[in-house]
């Protein structure tokens, strides 16, 4: 069975910490899937508002989330502090990927994507990316 391969950028503009809650394990006493998706938005939300936006205003315009991938490494646990670091890519006239590097002190927890649509909630339409953000949320070299 094939399975995702994520090739992640080397450098990230953003980082944050998060700890693993004791609501965020599963039966198996570590990190959920589900939890970490959930983690990855928390993630998302915190970078934004690094640049005074919100997923219903970035740049004027809304985002919803397009796809998602993630590259499971290693477990996490209760108490670990993830550091997340995020980067944009890929843009194109509607959307951008946003890429996620998860880790602990020690090891590599996941690698994810997720593909960001620009919105328009008002007209329920798809709409094009703000040029600005097109530098914003890259490197800058």
């Amino acid at each position: 069975m094939a399975r995702i391969k994520l090739n992640l950028p080397s450098e990230y503009i953003f980082s944050t910490t998060i700890p693993v809650r004791i609501t965020d394990l599963n039966y198996g006493n570590h990190l959920a899937n589900d939890k970490l998706l959930s983690i990855l938005h928390e993630a998302r939300v915190l970078f934004l508002a690094n640049f005074g936006y919100t997923e219903l205003d970035c740049a004027g315009k809304g985002l919803i989330m397009g796809d998602v991938a993630i590259e499971y490494k290693n477990e996490a646990f209760y108490g670990d502090i993830l550091t997340i670091q995020i980067v944009a890519g890929d843009f194109t006239r509607v959307g951008f990927d946003l890429y996620y590097l998860v880790q602990t002190e020690t090891k590599l927890i996941a690698k994810a994507k997720t593909g960001m649509v620009t919105f328009d909630y008002n007209k329920k339409a798809v709409v094009e990316v703000p040029e600005v953000l097109k530098t914003q949320f890259v490197l800058q070299k």
